[in-house]
């Protein structure tokens, strides 16, 4: 055999030698990766399921805890201590109006430390603090005298009706509101308005 073959195959032979000698040292390493691979995909289908079936049964969120930063809602009166003239007069202008429904950081009343965003009809002013009224979409409202029912709309994604309390205004710092939610119809305002009027002593 000529010279030029002999040396070309010891050449191929040693990066066969190195190619199965990087495989030997690599396998376990792949093996590990594909195996925490197929761990994390199992946790993600966990959660996928878990979180489907919580939707399913129609179980609020956790509660989350309340996080320095942007001003939160933690301040609410009886609806007669906050009295005044309720007047319609949304302007999305990015300056919260009555008649609008904005959304914002609320404080549990029995956990100060924790809250919810939640949607909140703004029925008044106090200089930089808005008067609202707090939105829930429970149907166990319907029947609540303290709640009124004001229907569907663009604050709600999944477009689920509506209810106001009533008996209970928050004090919402403007500087809170998180986004603005949409404007409530004219005659639905007045219907909460009109129930503030009766029963509550605004004007």
């Amino acid at each position: 055999m000529a010279p030029g073959k002999k040396s070309s195959g010891k050449s191929q032979w040693k990066t066969f030698q190195r190619f199965a000698e990087n495989l030997v040292n690599e396998a376990p390493k792949v093996v590990q990766r594909l195996q925490n691979t197929q761990e994390t995909l199992k946790t993600i289908q966990q959660a996928v399921k878990i979180t489907a079936n919580i939707m399913a049964m129609g179980l609020p969120a956790p509660p989350t805890e309340v996080t320095a930063g942007r001003p939160v809602t933690k301040t609410s009166f009886p609806t007669a201590q906050r009295a005044r003239r309720v007047m319609y007069a949304p302007d999305l202008d990015g300056r919260a109006d009555p008649g609008e429904i904005v959304w914002t950081w609320v404080v549990y009343e029995d956990d100060p430390t924790r809250g919810k965003d939640r949607p909140v009809l703004v029925v008044g002013r106090d200089r930089s603090v808005l008067l609202g009224l707090m939105l829930s979409s429970q149907e166990r409202h319907s029947d609540d005298r303290d709640w009124v029912a004001i229907g569907s709309g663009d604050w709600d994604y999944e477009g689920r009706p509506s209810w106001v309390r009533l008996d209970r205004v928050l004090d919402v710092p403007e500087e809170g509101i998180r986004r603005e939610g949409a404007i409530l119809e004219r005659e639905t305002f007045e219907v909460v308005a009109a129930r503030l009027r009766a029963e509550y002593s605004w004007r």
